[in-house]
């Protein structure tokens, strides 16, 4: 059996300046930390003592922050993936929020939802994104590890999970997997059928 303990950063800075995240290198607010630290705590609450442990991170300093707690926790290493990032919002990174919602495109409701460009120069297509996640998922899920916390952030996790129930990449122009800041995803692949299950999405009862 193989259980992905997926998690969306706490709060940031970016959150209460309101300023656009994306690879703008944020760090998590006193609060975020409080949060990572009771995320490590029901991570470990989660996983049977002396089972091999895995933690990776987008390498972003806000999850790297989250995710070290946990590394430090379970007392293995912290493994950083760049692929794990948020889309990245180019030029909008660190700007106010409402600059970005003033110049902001929204995909259509049809066609090439994947290749669209938001209207900001340097940003990411959803579909760069989405590929980039498929990537990182698919290595991970060669290397032989029966629990694995993997720390991203809220837009990506949408093509975590995506890639974990094996939806081509072709199709997710559309999915969308709401999981909020702080939340915890479980994934589960059993060993008899090998089916591949959303246990929880977006569970946020740890933060009390």
């Amino acid at each position: 059996m193989r259980s992905l303990y997926v998690v969306a950063h706490p709060e940031a800075t970016h959150h209460v300046e309101r300023v656009v995240g994306g690879w703008h290198d944020s760090e998590l607010t006193a609060a975020g930390l409080s949060a990572a630290a009771s995320i490590a705590g029901a991570l470990r609450q989660r996983v049977p003592e002396g089972e091999k442990v895995e933690v990776v991170s987008s390498d972003l300093r806000r999850a790297r922050q989250t995710a070290q707690a946990a590394a430090d926790l379970f007392g293995v290493p912290l493994l950083l993936e760049r692929g794990l990032r948020e889309k990245s919002y180019g030029e909008a990174e660190g700007r106010p929020q409402e600059w970005l919602d003033r110049r902001f495109v929204p995909p259509p409701a049809a066609g090439d939802r994947m290749g669209h460009h938001e209207g900001v120069a340097g940003a990411e297509t959803r579909g760069e994104c989405a590929r980039r996640v498929y990537d990182v998922m698919d290595a991970l899920l060669r290397r032989p590890c029966a629990h694995q916390i993997v720390v991203t952030h809220g837009f990506a996790l949408t093509f975590v999970v995506a890639a974990w129930i094996k939806m081509p990449y072709e199709t997710v122009g559309s999915v969308s997997f709401r999981a909020p800041s702080g939340s915890i995803t479980v994934l589960r692949e059993d060993d008899f059928f090998h089916n591949r299950q959303v246990v929880s999405l977006g569970d946020t009862r740890h933060l009390g």
